[in-house]
């Protein structure tokens, strides 16, 4: 990966290739998007390479690795859109934050940074509660990260969304769209993943995870004006253990609703995919949780491993 790639290379040869509806169908009855990595859509294109990085919990990590790859290709991008933890990772990008800063960031996490319990959610009359954790930890990090200059500090385009718990829709912020929320309070707004984090509440909304209604935001960086689109999906897919899921009580089913529902419309979105060549990268990561802190490690080189193999087959 030592010499640079010129992005129009990128997407030549495979990216003719009709487009894929392979993929298995889990015991859910949804069909899930192909592992492999590839490009679906076709078309000429000269200019304009947006990146998408997804919603996954802490195997988002694996954007980490991806952007690295990237860079050391030589890869230009136009704009990046990111949701809940791609949406962090995009603004660290997007802002240049140095990729080793954000490895050794990442290497040291612990759960006290981001999980942080309300202990009021546990008590009588905890139902009535908003999370089971506390929004504190998860923004200090942010604002720990993030660089203070905020929207200021980007060196390149970046898109961020939440959904609106009011009116149901999804809200975009970044240069072009809103910037109403800081950059911090926005990346917090796009990671406030339901019961786990509170909503972002700002003048009489209140926001929250974006991966909800578009965990893997590929139309709106077309409807930027891509021309060519690289991205790396992090969400749950494939079976899942019945017992494990119960054993977790009310969170374990929540979860595991979330995650079918997320993965349904990410196989739609990605196997009818008709818009701009798509680059998919796909890191090793369906067995994986949420919140699954002794494996982070592997999510930083899952997603260099993942982005060169999809660089080589493009």
């Amino acid at each position: 990966m030592g010499s640079a790639i010129n992005n129009d290379s990128l997407f030549q040869g495979p990216k003719r290739r009709p487009r894929q509806n392979g993929g298995q169908v889990n015991a859910d009855g949804a069909q899930e998007a192909p592992e492999e990595a590839g490009f679906r859509g076709g078309g000429g294109c000269r200019s304009g390479t947006w990146l998408v990085l997804g919603g996954g919990g802490l195997k988002g990590l694996a954007h980490i690795g991806a952007w690295q790859v990237l860079q050391e290709a030589g890869v230009q991008l136009d704009g990046i859109v990111g949701t809940s933890i791609g949406a962090l990772v995009g603004a660290l990008a997007s802002s240049g934050v140095p990729v080793e800063a954000m490895r050794a960031r990442g290497l040291s996490l612990e759960r006290a940074d981001i999980a942080r319990v309300n202990r009021r959610a546990i008590w009588m009359n905890g139902i009535r509660q908003p999370s089971i954790f506390r929004g504190d930890a998860l923004r200090a990090l942010y604002a720990e990260i993030l660089p203070p200059e905020g929207w200021d500090a980007l060196r390149i385009p970046l898109l961020i969304n939440a959904v609106d718990l009011g009116d149901g829709s999804t809200a975009w912020f970044g240069p072009g769209a809103r910037t109403d929320l800081s950059l911090a309070d926005a990346v917090y707004a796009s990671s406030a993943l339901p019961v786990f984090y509170p909503p972002h509440e700002s003048d009489g909304h209140a926001y929250v995870d974006g991966g909800i209604l578009g965990q893997l935001a590929i139309g709106r960086a077309a409807d930027a004006g891509a021309e060519r689109i690289i991205a790396v999906d992090v969400g749950s897919s494939g079976d899942a253990d019945v017992s494990e899921i119960l054993d977790g009580g009310m969170i374990g089913v929540h979860q595991r609703v979330i995650s079918i529902m997320m993965s349904a419309r990410r196989h739609d979105l990605v196997s009818g995919w008709q818009g701009p060549p798509l680059l998919y990268v796909r890191p090793r990561l369906a067995s994986y949780g949420t919140f699954d802190f002794e494996h982070i490690p592997y999510f930083l080189e899952e997603g260099c491993r993942a982005t060169k193999e999809a660089l080589a087959a493009s």
